[in-house]
């Protein structure tokens, strides 16, 4: 399985005495970490190592700057809805998606959820994330918080699935019933934007799942990081996503605030695709099929 390796080999991670350790505790849900290197102060999971698990970094000379490559496809995917007024994000690491999504839309209600309240205080006290009256972050599973938006018949625009234990995201996270009650979770013109992986024995069955639900999706396999990021349009048979693109991109009041963050565009368009590279006979992921911990290797 490819991790977020060749993140940390850019952050200089080389044999660790380089860094400085602000911060380690261990929670219910794993040990993180908060090291500074190179101007740059990261959220870690799992142990100190020639490797890590980066979460989350934000750079001390711009703070805004996205650090990681897979954020940047992520607010790329804005382009197929450009102003949103409620978001939903799984998983919050340092806090950057709420923080600059409430910078990008000061007007939209955004709920982010966290089952880990460590992650929310470390967060908070060294990534100077922080709550508004608009900008929400919930301490409960993922999965439980969907279902009671369900029954709440609370709506979204977009949803953003990027959460991840330290190994790979959570298994119930990954089943199609789970992404069935993502899809009711969206309006009608909503999107899903999720952050997954390009290579690993999971990727021909995550893939068969996304499909099941979506039908044809489109994704973008990050050059730098390792990430798939999937856009799955609430409605599958829409055919105008490149056309809906190419007339976002055209408008600088929409693109000059991201490109100043780091989107970069034209990259973002030459890498995107709805070409099926997955064995379309691969077994969806579902509640009773879910042997992540066999596949993820």
């Amino acid at each position: 399985m490819i991790k977020i390796f060749l993140l940390a080999l850019l952050f200089s991670y080389s044999n660790g005495l380089d860094a400085k350790l602000l911060h380690s505790e261990k929670s219910l849900y794993r040990n993180i970490l908060v090291e500074e290197t190179q101007g740059k102060r990261c959220m870690i999971f799992g142990r100190r190592s020639r490797y890590p698990d980066l979460q989350s970094c934000i750079r001390f000379d711009n703070p805004d700057y996205l650090v990681f490559s897979y954020t940047k496809l992520v607010l790329a995917g804005l382009a197929l809805h450009l102003e949103p007024k409620s978001i939903l994000i799984v998983g919050l690491g340092g806090g950057t998606l709420p923080t600059s999504l409430e910078k990008l839309y000061p007007k939209a209600k955004i709920d982010t959820v966290e089952i880990d309240e460590a992650v929310v205080r470390v967060a908070k006290k060294w990534f100077a994330y922080e709550e508004s009256n608009n900008q929400k972050v919930h301490i409960i599973d993922g999965r439980v918080f969907v279902k009671r938006q369900n029954r709440r018949e609370q709506k979204y625009d977009i949803v953003i699935l990027d959460a991840f234990n330290g190994d790979y995201i959570p298994e119930h996270l990954m089943t199609q019933e789970f992404l069935q009650e993502i899809h009711y979770l969206l309006n009608e013109d909503g999107l899903l934007i999720a952050n997954t992986f390009s290579k690993n024995k999971l990727y021909d069955h995550e893939s068969m799942t996304y499909q099941q639900v979506f039908g044809k999706f489109y994704y973008v396999h990050s050059e730098l990081s390792g990430n798939r990021i999937i856009y799955a349009p609430f409605k599958s048979e829409n055919n105008d996503i490149l056309e809906t693109i190419n007339i976002s991109i055209q408008n600088k009041a929409f693109t000059t605030p991201l490109t100043q963050i780091g989107v970069d565009f034209d990259h973002f368009q030459r890498l995107l695709t709805n070409e099926a590279d997955w064995n379309q006979s691969a077994r969806p992921l579902t509640d009773q099929y879910s042997p992540a911990n066999l596949l993820n290797q």
